[in-house]
């Protein structure tokens, strides 16, 4: 006897609705996922920002100086020579950014007789390669420190950082590992490079999406799992006594401009701080430009004069 014929039974409208909801809460969460990886991609891979310039065509006679970067390849900075046996100053540019930006404040420093050396971040001008915000950075700035400190011309001692965002981050890490920076100038800092990561994901425009910044976040740190103990600057600052120190606070940036008083209320003395209304140096106007440089120079005159003291 055959069995009777059973006819598919009929999904009911809760199933549909379950069907239908979860079908659109993957919707959005992959969505969401491609949107957060298109952004943390767009902030560590950012325009590169060279300037085609022959080293041959610059003044103050530079020279073209190798190091080790932290990922094992060679990179490539410039060396305006000063007076010798004088120490050096190493700008530190900010994120999108690149060394040629600083030639101008380069100038200044090596009129007053410094060696200043300029380089090129990972991820920007002429380096290849994606930037971390701020980790790798610190290696790379202490690395550029170890080999400056092996040329026979310049003191082995005593080092300057001029930096900002990007490379004030990096300045005020390096310093609390390296005893040889005896003076920096830090711009525009935050305080952890996820910081860095939310101000740029605004910018770009798509911060207020919900859940972007967390997920941007949480790809950031898997990205820099290596990186996770990493403590924010406002917990190694007191550390940096044995550096002079001059926070450049500015006025057009509330966020950035937050921090740098906050890190220069935490940091033990000699510490300076100057207000100023552009946090920008590469924004600044040529006016403006004179009148920064000329405090600059006169910061590490002070605390890191050309000829050594006895």
């Amino acid at each position: 006897m055959t069995a009777p014929l059973q006819l598919p039974q009929r999904s009911s409208p809760g199933g549909k609705l379950v069907a239908a909801v979860l079908t659109l809460l993957a919707f959005c969460a992959l969505t969401l996922l491609t949107i957060s990886a298109y952004l943390l991609y767009r902030v560590l891979s950012p325009e590169a920002t060279s300037i085609g310039i022959a080293l041959e065509s610059l003044l103050g006679d530079p020279a073209s100086l190798e190091y080790l970067a932290p990922d094992g390849t060679t990179r490539e900075g410039w060396l305006f020579p000063g007076r010798r046996g004088a120490p050096t100053i190493v700008l530190a540019h900010g994120y999108q950014s690149s060394r040629a930006d600083l030639l101008p404040l380069a100038a200044s420093l090596q009129e007053n007789r410094f060696n200043v050396f300029l380089f090129d971040f990972s991820g920007h001008g002429r380096s290849p390669g994606r930037t971390t915000l701020g980790y790798a950075e610190t290696r790379e700035l202490l690395g550029v420190i170890a080999t400056l400190a092996q040329q026979p011309d310049l003191d082995p001692e005593r080092f300057g950082i001029w930096g900002t965002d990007l490379g004030a981050f990096a300045a005020l890490a390096a310093a609390a590992q390296e005893p040889r920076i005896r003076a920096l100038v830090a711009g525009s800092v935050y305080d952890h490079p996820e910081m860095l990561l939310r101000v740029q994901v605004d910018r770009i425009g798509l911060g207020a999406l919900p859940l972007v910044h967390t997920c941007t976040r949480w790809g950031f740190r898997l990205l820099h799992w290596s990186d996770r103990m990493t403590p924010p600057l406002s917990a190694t600052i007191g550390s940096l006594g044995g550096s002079a120190k001059l926070f450049i606070r500015p006025l057009d940036d509330p966020v950035s401009g937050e921090v740098t008083l906050q890190l220069f209320l935490r940091a033990p003395e000699p510490k300076q701080q100057e207000v100023v209304q552009k946090g920008g140096y590469v924004r600044m106007l040529d006016t403006e430009k004179r009148s920064y440089e000329a405090r600059i120079v006169s910061f590490f005159l002070q605390y890191l004069p050309v000829t050594a003291p006895r």
